[in-house]
């Protein structure tokens, strides 16, 4: 039997999204590893896939993170 039991890290009043469960939660129930957030309300909680969906897409469209250009001058 462990002496310390991990608690998760967080505040009542913030919201997460589980993966694992596929719900909002207020505070941490869940491990960090299974969860978005924290998010200011359960609505904001409840779009965190659509959230992070848009974020991906941004990151992979946002021209500092593609070095093509200096990929291509390397090669000549």
């Amino acid at each position: 039997m462990p002496l310390f039991k991990k608690r998760t890290v967080g505040k009542p009043g913030e919201w997460f999204y589980c993966l694992e469960h596929k719900k909002v939660e207020e505070g941490p129930e869940c491990p960090a590893k299974d969860r978005f957030g924290p998010y200011a309300s359960p609505q904001e909680a409840q779009h965190a896939l659509e959230i992070a969906r848009e974020r991906n897409l941004q990151w992979e469209n946002d021209p500092r993170w593609h070095d093509t250009a200096a990929d291509e001058s390397e090669d000549d």
